[in-house]
């Protein structure tokens, strides 16, 4: 799985970021390695524009094996608290996505029972 970091011109990107960004993602998203080709994480400062939730916004997209992308996002007050936030958004919904295919691709009709 590749992890991908972008950052817009208001935070500084530096290895520390990226460590922490990877260090993560990969955690939260370990279980579901085999399936998800790459990570895009994009990081900005909504300074500019006052939002309830808070300022730095994460936004994070997963690319699934031969699946449709799921993106999520957060906004929180800090750089942390809000990488944090998207990637325990972004595991809900892998899992959510993948239990959902597995069950449609396990799930064989009960012909005895409709024959009665």
């Amino acid at each position: 799985m590749q992890i991908h970091v972008n950052t817009d011109k208001t935070i500084e990107r530096h290895a520390g970021l990226d460590d922490h960004v990877h260090n993560v993602v990969s955690t939260a998203l370990n279980r579901f390695g085999e399936h998800i080709s790459r990570v895009e994480v994009h990081l900005s400062n909504n300074h500019a524009q006052k939002s309830a939730d808070g300022e730095i916004r994460c936004t994070i997209e997963a690319r699934l094996n031969g699946y449709q992308p799921i993106a999520v996002s957060d906004h929180d007050a800090t750089l942390h608290q809000s990488i944090s936030g998207a990637v325990e958004k972004l595991k809900r919904s892998v899992d959510s996505t993948l239990g959902r295919l597995y069950d449609k691709r396990h799930a064989t009709p009960d012909f005895e029972e409709q024959a009665e």
